[in-house]
């Protein structure tokens, strides 16, 4: 038998959304997000990114980088990510400051995935 405590700790935790964390890699720069959907789109090889969630303006303390972003990503509904450049994907319990890095201050510790291309060049001999 459940505990009351438990019964309804489970139903809150039916009811929450969840939240995704990606990280990916675009342009020599490494991307933080946060969204409420992730999934594998109809475009071949995309990761689909819905309903981005980025900070509330309410604190007093501004992050730049996540300033940037949300500019960066204004108006967008949806985006598609290749899945080469994904680096890592966590569904979270709450969301954390969405921001942009160099890729090269993290050296060492962020690589690309690789990916075959269809039809790349052969050595002929």
């Amino acid at each position: 038998m459940l505990e009351s405590g438990h019964f309804f700790a489970n139903i809150m935790s039916m009811s929450r959304k969840p939240i995704y964390k990606i990280i990916f890699l675009n342009q020599g720069k490494v991307y933080e997000i946060y969204a409420r959907n992730v999934h594998q789109g109809d475009m071949y090889s995309f990761i689909e990114v819905e309903k981005l969630i980025f900070g509330e303006k309410t604190t007093v303390v501004v992050d730049p980088s996540e300033e940037t972003l949300k500019s960066e990503f204004n108006n967008v509904t949806r985006t598609y990510i290749p899945l080469h450049s994904i680096i890592r994907i966590d569904e979270v319990d709450k969301q954390g400051p969405s921001k942009v890095t160099d890729a090269g201050s993290r050296a060492g510790k962020v690589m690309q995935f690789p990916f075959y291309t269809p039809g790349g060049t052969e050595d002929t001999k």
